[in-house]
Parts: structure tokens; sequence; C-alpha cells
């Protein structure tokens, strides 16, 4: 499957969908299987200032401990309170309700320096 070509990836598996101000981020669907069963996330809490590159939280699998780093600066204004008792639901649907949490930018120019779902794709063919 594909990525969503509405986002942009990082080296670092994490992807980044714009709307308006608010970045979303999550990880991509080759991480989540990489990772196998995810069973924690934490992720630091709304109202953190971030720079980007900055770890903003933890993935936990039976496999695994991976931080996930933000390409964009801002501040966490949500995270994905459904992971608290579900952590598999990352890897069930990385691109939509397993997303970690939501960054509000001042500048999103950063993204401009990621890849596209089609570049992310022949890095990490399914």
């Amino acid at each position: 499957m594909p990525c969503p070509t509405d986002r942009h990836y990082a080296d670092t598996h994490e992807w980044h969908k714009l709307d308006g101000d608010i970045v979303t981020l999550g990880i991509s669907k080759f991480a989540a299987d990489e990772l196998t069963d995810i069973t924690y996330v934490e992720m630091r809490e709304p109202g953190t200032e971030i720079e980007a590159g900055d770890p903003v939280g933890e993935v936990e699998s039976v496999k695994a401990t991976s931080e996930v780093y933000a390409a964009v600066s801002g501040v966490i204004a949500e995270v994905n309170e459904l992971l608290a008792d579900d952590p598999g639901l990352v890897n069930r649907d990385a691109f939509d309700n397993g997303w970690l949490c939501k960054i509000k930018v001042a500048d999103a120019t950063a993204l401009d320096g990621l890849m596209d779902g089609a570049a992310y794709d022949a890095r990490h063919p399914a």
C-alpha cells in the first residue's frame, strides 16, 4: 500500500501532515511494521515547546523502543489520547487514527525539505 500523498516523510520514518498552522505527526506503516506489536506510546505534554529535530516522544514495542522526532518547531497542541489504552492502533492504522501528536507551527517551511510519499515508498518498498 503506497504512502498517502498528502503529507511529508522524514528519513526517521515520521510523517507530517499540514492543515493550516497544525502539523499532525505520526509514524509510517513501514516503521510500525518494523517495530511489530506496539505496546506503549508516550508523547510530550501539550503546551511543550519543541524545536525541529527534537524528540517529541517514544514508541515502544515488543521488539524495540524508538524515539519520535518532529521536523518542525512549534508547540505540542494535542496528543492522541486513544493510544494510552490502545497503542496497537498505530500498527493497525498508522496513517489515520494512529497519529501521535499535533503541533502548532509558526513556520511550516521545514516540511519542504522532507520526502513526498513517492520518494518515501521508493526507499521503503512494501
